[in-house]
C-alpha cells in the first residue's frame, strides 16, 4: 500500500531556480534537445480531458521542472517564459500547443529555427503502442 504524500507547498513547485550554472555548451545542447523530446512527447500523450488532478500534475511538474532543470541559466529563463505564458493545461491539444509556443520563444531567443506547431504531434510521436489512441 503506498502511504500518501504530505499536502506539497506551492511555494516549493513554484520557488527558485536550484541548480547553478552549466558551463559546458555540447552538454547544454544536448540536454535542451532531450529535455524538449521529453516536453513534446508528454504533452503528446496528455489525457484530451483531463481531470482535475491531471491538469494540477502536469503545471506542478511543470514548474518543478523549471526549478530542477540540470542547466541553472536555462531554467532561469524558462522561469521568467513561464510569468509571462503559465502552462496550458485543459487539453492534450492546449498542453502541446503552448509547449511548442513556448519552445519557438525559446528558439527564437537562441535564432534557431521557428518550428511549425501545426505539425508538433507528427514530429515528437513516441512510437507507443497505443498512438493515436485517445485516454
Amino acid at each position: 500500500m503506498i502511504t500518501p504524500l504530505p499536502e506539497i507547498n506551492h511555494d516549493v513547485i513554484t520557488g527558485p531556480v536550484v541548480m547553478p550554472q552549466l558551463g559546458n555548451a555540447t552538454i547544454k545542447a544536448e540536454l535542451g534537445r532531450s529535455s524538449w523530446k521529453l516536453l513534446h512527447t508528454m504533452m503528446g500523450r496528455f489525457p484530451e480531458q483531463p481531470t482535475t488532478d491531471e491538469k494540477e500534475a502536469l503545471k506542478s511538474f511543470i514548474y518543478l521542472f523549471s526549478r530542477l532543470y540540470p542547466c541553472g541559466e536555462c531554467a532561469t529563463e524558462f522561469q521568467s517564459i513561464l510569468e509571462k505564458y503559465p502552462p496550458q493545461v485543459s487539453s492534450r491539444v492546449a498542453a502541446s500547443q503552448w509547449a511548442c509556443a513556448v519552445h519557438n520563444i525559446v528558439n527564437q531567443r537562441l535564432q534557431k529555427e521557428i518550428f511549425d506547431c501545426g505539425t508538433v504531434a507528427e514530429k515528437y510521436k513516441c512510437g507507443c503502442d497505443d498512438e493515436g489512441i485517445t485516454a
